[in-house]
């Protein structure tokens, strides 16, 4: 029997049958994945087979195979970091949730997670959420943001769930397709999924007014149906993104802006570092390309790690150990 993962705990799992019924499923033995060293051997939005067991008290599920993923988003895992975390499969389109200052996400961050849609395929979304609370000053940033990530190619959205500004145009580019919802800690997602879906009423909490930080509302990957024709996946807030599984050769190629340049560099293996007559270098001296999306590139290249905040990354590490006891 046939399913998509809607939920996992890291031990269990719950399964969509194709009934439209939501079965509590394990694992049989371990799974190993073809070339994927993860932490986690099924996401949420897999497709699976499973068979049904009946214990005493309840009826559950076996996962037996896997299907293979058309894509997935992963970040390092939180106490591996030669592994991999699989935040979710076969999505349609990726929704990053940028905040300015309530907490504020950096260009680091933002470009770290682009490198890594554009690296498994995977439509990107930046979504400037709560621009209700923007000033003069933190409006102009996030005007500016905007601007450099719309001249790449990338759509762009402003958001308010409190207001209601933005989400018709949000539920439009959701309608008929697997969207995944991610962001730091706080950045409004599980509010924004309940701007959406009022009757899903996700728990939120208030950001720390004397911190500016995010505090952990979800704590594991889930899928919901919406009522206008849509999947959404929530998932936990993350703190950084370190980039995994990629060759210093093509990472330029999942920046838009430096990949159309690439043939006018003098060396096909061009790195846009210290090599003479290169285009991307060029072109930053033109301020035709942002210095902040050179600045992501080179700390990628070099194999610098993102640091986020430590309190997130605390509390991020407690909900990984807490669901492997579970």
């Amino acid at each position: 029997m046939i399913g998509i993962v809607y939920k996992s705990t890291g031990s269990w799992y719950t399964v969509k049958t194709e009934n439209g019924d939501f079965l509590e499923c394990r694992i049989k033995g371990k799974f190993r994945m073809k070339g994927i060293k993860s932490t986690n051997p099924i996401a949420v939005g897999d497709l699976v087979d499973y068979d049904i067991e009946n214990t005493t008290d309840e009826t559950t599920g076996v996962i037996t195979t896997i299907y293979d993923r058309k894509n997935y988003i992963v970040r390092k895992s939180v106490n591996l970091s030669h592994q991999m975390h699989i935040i979710a499969s076969n999505i349609d389109v990726v929704f990053l949730l940028v905040t300015i200052n309530n907490p504020p996400t950096t260009t680091s961050f933002i470009d770290r997670f682009l490198v890594t849609a554009e690296a498994y395929g995977i439509e990107a979304v930046l979504v400037f959420n709560k621009i209700d609370t923007l000033d003069d000053t933190t409006l102009d940033e996030q005007l500016y943001l905007q601007h450099i990530y719309s001249e790449i190619g990338y759509k762009c959205l402003r958001i308010s769930a409190q207001t209601g500004k933005g989400i018709e145009e949000l539920k439009a580019l959701m309608k008929d397709k697997v969207s995944m919802f991610s962001g730091h800690s706080g950045v409004g997602k599980s509010t924004l999924v309940n701007a959406l879906e009022p009757t899903l009423n996700l728990k939120t909490k208030q950001i720390s007014a004397s911190h500016a930080q995010g505090q952990h509302t979800t704590t594991f990957a889930e899928m919901f149906d919406l009522s206008f024709g849509a999947k959404i996946i929530d998932t936990p807030g993350i703190r950084g993104f370190g980039i995994v599984d990629m060759e210093k050769q093509e990472i330029g190629d999942y920046f838009p802006e430096f990949f159309a340049l690439k043939d006018q560099c003098k060396f096909n293996n061009c790195l846009h570092k210290e090599e003479p007559h290169c285009a991307v270098k060029a072109a930053l001296e033109n301020d035709e390309i942002a210095w902040s999306r050179y600045k992501s590139y080179t700390q990628i290249l070099e194999g610098d790690e993102e640091q986020y905040r430590a309190d997130i990354y605390d509390a991020e590490r407690k909900a990984s150990d807490d669901s492997r006891r579970s």
